[in-house]
């Protein structure tokens, strides 16, 4: 007699669907600063963050006058990275833009 058990595809799709755990995401923001140009954050929100020139002028904007802004909600390492090119690209071109994530 045949002792494997046999699963339909319905069984397998949900034992499948179970296990897939949605990563956590995380904002990157970008912080305002009194030597930072509002052109050079413009850039990089065009430049690392894909924004439009309309979005990342109210992105940047909204750094301006609040302080803080958001860039966008990415997973860990996608976040993660994105931080540390603007720091690079903040450092060689002079300025001290702070860029963070926290959790979402």
């Amino acid at each position: 007699m045949n002792e494997h058990k046999t699963h339909t595809l319905e069984d397998i799709e949900t034992l499948t669907r179970e296990r897939v755990e949605e990563p956590r995401l995380y904002k990157v923001l970008l912080h305002n600063d009194d030597y930072t140009t509002m052109e050079f954050v413009v850039d990089i929100l065009m430049n690392v963050f894909h924004k439009s020139q309309e979005d990342a002028v109210l992105i940047m904007l909204n750094v301006h006058k609040q302080g803080i802004g958001l860039c966008g909600i990415y997973t860990f390492d996608v976040a993660e990275t994105k931080v540390d090119l603007v720091h690079s690209l903040a450092r060689s071109n002079g300025f001290p833009l702070k860029c963070t994530m926290e959790d979402s």
